[in-house]
């Protein structure tokens, strides 16, 4: 009798532990949860300083909380112009989450890049790409735009592809960027309507493909005005803001 009573406390004991680990595991949740809520609402003000010091307070037992916390941070910055320690916090978001976070590696290859350092830049897109399980339209455009930088045009070309077909056809930047690379290839009614496209896309206001066009149809369908041609403008893309 003493043992079953025994056993039946302990069990008890247990019950109680486990319902107060319950507890305590959903107050860490909810604290964590309002101290980002205070740290967006001092970023909406442009108060990066304090919103730092409310993500800080988040604890890495809060688990994805504190992964988006850690981005979070990375954005405040980023936006104070510290890239490195920008690109510190993306890398610790992308760790908290077992490299499952595509918008932190996103935003670290942003930094990156900013800083200097292409080659660790197209590694964070890759693995952005990986992570968003293969479709992935800003790293993929952003791969593109250093690509194109490199000179490599057929490489940039593929890449803005898959970045509108990643987007759902929908990304008026990668049309046009895609036109020039068509434009230089000398496929030029393949490019206009690419710009054509970006254009419409934009609602009629996005200089850079309003000049593309127009160059794109003095020239007609020949590519051998090369120096023309250098004047096609592309665009770029960098993302801030936090979650």
């Amino acid at each position: 009798m003493r043992r079953i009573k025994f056993l039946l406390a302990s069990a008890l004991l247990a019950a109680t532990l486990s319902a107060g680990g319950a507890v305590l595991a959903q107050t860490v949740q909810e604290d964590a949860r309002a101290a980002v809520d205070r740290g967006n609402e001092s970023y909406a003000r442009a108060d990066y300083e304090a919103a730092l010091r409310e993500y800080a307070r988040v604890p890495a037992a809060a688990g994805e909380v504190y992964a988006r916390a850690l981005y979070n941070m990375g954005v405040c910055y980023y936006e104070l112009w510290r890239t490195e320690e920008a690109v510190r916090m993306y890398r610790r978001a992308a760790e908290a989450s077992r490299g499952r976070y595509p918008k932190a590696l996103y935003a670290l290859g942003v930094a990156l890049g900013e800083a200097g350092r292409p080659a660790e830049a197209k590694e964070a897109y890759r693995r952005a790409i990986a992570a968003a399980g293969g479709r992935h339209a800003l790293a993929q455009y952003m791969l593109g735009v250093l690509a194109m930088a490199e000179g490599d045009d057929r490489e940039a070309g593929a890449l803005f592809r898959a970045a509108i077909e990643s987007a759902g056809g929908h990304f008026p930047g990668s049309h046009n960027n895609l036109g020039v690379m068509l434009a230089r290839a000398g496929r030029m009614s393949e490019a206009e309507r690419e710009f054509l496209v970006a254009l419409r896309q934009a609602g009629g206001e996005f200089a850079e493909a309003t000049h593309n066009l127009e160059l794109c149809r003095s020239l007609g369908q020949t590519a051998s005005a090369g120096a023309a041609l250098s004047s096609l403008k592309t665009v770029g893309a960098v993302t801030r803001g936090g979650e």
